[in-house]
């Protein structure tokens, strides 16, 4: 074989792949190669090289794509949290929706997918509501915070990212002089020694005010109510300080349990005219703009005229049910995580919505369990998709429609090809969605109707 690992090629970039590496092809076999651009002709170094494909990694740059672009930040080549800031933005844009199709086509089987051109609102920089940076020591031992460079365990220190909420980047910078004054041991995750392993920072985007986590092996942090209450006072917006432990050898960032140690244990955000109260484990979408532009596709789409039976799969803390509910007669959402359930019913109740309840249990137990039937199953699972369980209840429930909320394409056209197998649903149309740019991450909505 001519292809071995360390050898250098030169080959043309065509296409990008779904997490983001260009892909061109030599001597019939697929060559991936992060940091490259579709139109880029490049001199490429294999280092990994298989039967059929092989990986690369960008050695000179003979021919520039017309979609390159320099990237806005400085650390963009090394930094793990981004991997398209050298691609025009138009063009990442397009590049999702060929990602969508792709995955329809070749894992749903549906051969000309209905999919709309991708939703994006104004911003693809400092649009992070929410950033959680592992923590590291320099060789000179001073305190780091950033991401991984890509492909290792080598931490990139930042003292500003360019994605996320720029308001959130002072604290970034002083925090980790603050941990370094106060001593604090930083987590060896080879030893599992060491005290803090994660900063996390999270703000409302309307309201501007901003919660600042620790994530720490143990409680035990000498002198932290001090310190978090030196942070309130130096940061107006400031409205909360809090650790999490996370005790285990594991990648999981937070633990099972916060505690508030000054302040309130959560921000307040305005959310499709709600107010809802997130905490620092919430989960909640990150770019809270084109989370609410895809609401009001939704609410397009469906076109509730108030008579409906709604039940929210997957419902979390209530950001998609609670707009939804006050369209309709009355809505339901499953839930697994009981702390979600929780604050899913102080939003609901504090924005007097009355006409809602929530059941925790996982998905795949509770909707077969359904005596009555929707008019409207809104689904919106983890990135694993939905139990087959689930498929099978609502192939027995057939609701009328079916909208399927997806961070994940692979796994919704796994879900749409069993959902639409035999013709009982058809899908209208499938609207992307930008939530991450500046990455290969894509979002997409699916709706559905019954046939028969």
């Amino acid at each position: 074989m001519s292809k071995q690992q360390g050898k250098l090629i030169e080959i043309t970039i065509t296409d990008l792949n779904s997490t983001g590496d260009g892909v061109g092809r030599f001597e019939e076999i697929v060559v991936f190669v992060p940091d490259t651009v579709p139109g880029d002709r490049a001199i490429v170094r294999l280092v990994q090289v298989k039967a059929e494909y092989a990986h690369g990694k960008l050695h000179q740059l003979l021919q520039a794509s017309a979609h390159r672009v320099r990237a806005g930040c400085i650390v963009a080549d090394k930094c793990g949290g981004c991997q398209w800031q050298h691609i025009d933005y138009e063009y990442q844009l397009v590049a999702k929706h060929d990602q969508v199709i792709q995955a329809l086509q070749r894992i749903g089987g549906f051969v000309n997918p209905p999919v709309d051109r991708v939703l994006t609102t104004d911003a693809p920089l400092g649009y992070r509501n929410k950033a959680t940076y592992p923590l590291g020591i320099s060789a000179s031992g001073k305190v780091q915070a950033g991401y991984y460079q890509k492909g290792s365990h080598r931490l990139v220190n930042l003292n500003q990212c360019p994605v996320q909420d720029p308001r959130l980047n002072p604290l970034l910078a002083q925090v980790k002089q603050d941990i370094q004054q106060r001593g604090w041991q930083i987590y060896d995750e080879g030893k599992h020694q060491g005290q803090i392993r994660h900063l996390g920072l999270r703000i409302g985007r309307r309201t501007g005010e901003m919660l600042l986590t620790l994530i720490v092996k143990e409680w035990n942090l000498p002198g932290i109510e001090q310190q978090a209450q030196e942070w309130l006072e130096r940061y107006p917006q400031l409205v909360g300080v809090s650790l999490n432990r996370n005790h285990h050898r594991t990648n999981a960032i937070f633990g099972d349990e916060t505690r508030c140690v000054a302040g309130v244990s959560y921000l307040r955000e305005v959310f499709a005219g709600l107010e809802f109260q997130v905490r620092p484990d919430t989960f909640f979408q990150v770019y809270t703009e084109t989370a609410e532009a895809l609401l009001q596709v939704i609410q397009s789409e469906l076109n509730l005229q108030g008579q409906e039976l709604l039940i929210d799969a997957y419902c979390g803390i209530g950001t998609l049910i609670l707009p939804l509910a006050k369209q309709v007669r009355q809505a339901i959402g499953l839930e697994l995580q009981p702390e979600a359930v929780e604050q899913a019913v102080f939003n609901a109740e504090h924005n007097g919505i009355n006409n809602v309840t929530f059941q925790v249990g996982a998905v795949e137990n509770l909707l077969p369990e359904m005596s009555i039937k929707p008019d409207v199953v809104l689904l919106d699972p983890p990135r694993k998709g939905c139990d087959r369980a689930v498929i099978n209840s609502l192939l027995e429930l057939k609701p009328p429609r079916i909208v399927y909320v997806s961070c994940k394409v692979a796994t919704l056209a796994r879900d749409l090809k069993f959902l639409c197998q035999d013709g009982l649903y058809q899908i209208t149309s499938i609207q992307p969605a930008d939530f991450f740019p500046q990455t290969a991450h894509v979002e997409a909505v699916a709706f559905l109707v019954l046939t028969h």
